[in-house]
């Protein structure tokens, strides 16, 4: 399966492109978010890959970054989300907003999306939350050198301790979530509870 392509971008429009790799050249469907980025005609570029294959042939998306390929295989195992779909959606909202609109089960964020009616929202959210808060703390802990279990940890002990202090679990999870979007290079249970508690108490 082809993972990455790296060359010479000869031609893009909005909905794919065509990298020349050694002599060969790729078509590669993109989403806007990608789009955006694209060097000129003529320049080199990266692109990370998904191969889907398929009885009608081989299929190739690209990505500007590992973030909206890993939320795109995500969305994939939705029901009723098809490659198309999901680069329609990666084309009508960056990764992260993405990832903040699913944890925060913000339907009317998703509906917003052309292709998403409320029904695949509400799927999105049951299906996806629990996936996209393991990407967040994931790349949290990265910067701080741990492994996914930790952090999960972390952020349950967090939690724990804000409901322990009287505040509703949904507005502490939401506070802790914030936190996370900031994505900083550490992250201890000490600086998420005083940050948590500093936002908290206005």
């Amino acid at each position: 399966m082809i993972a990455r392509i790296s060359g010479t971008l000869l031609h893009k429009s909005v909905d794919y492109v065509i990298v020349d790799a050694q002599g060969i050249g790729y078509r590669v469907f993109v989403p806007l978010t990608t789009y955006y980025e694209l060097p000129e005609a003529g320049d080199t570029v990266a692109l990370n890959i998904h191969t889907s294959v398929k009885q009608d042939g081989i299929h190739l998306f690209g990505f500007h970054t590992g973030g909206e390929k890993n939320i795109f295989q995500l969305m994939l195992s939705v029901n009723g989300i098809g490659p198309r779909l999901a680069m329609n959606i990666l084309s009508g909202i960056s990764a992260d907003e993405l990832i903040h609109a699913v944890s925060q089960g913000d339907i009317r964020r998703l509906v917003h999306i052309p292709g998403v009616g409320k029904k695949m929202a509400e799927r999105m959210i049951v299906e996806l939350r629990d996936k996209v808060g393991k990407i967040e703390c994931e790349e949290i802990g990265s910067g701080a050198g741990r492994n996914t279990d930790e952090c999960e940890q972390i952020m349950e002990d967090a939690l724990s301790a804000l409901v322990n202090l009287g505040y509703r679990r949904s507005a502490a999870q939401n506070v802790l979530d914030s936190i996370i979007e900031k994505r900083p290079d550490t992250i201890t249970l000490d600086v998420l509870l005083k940050k948590s508690l500093k936002i908290l108490a206005g």
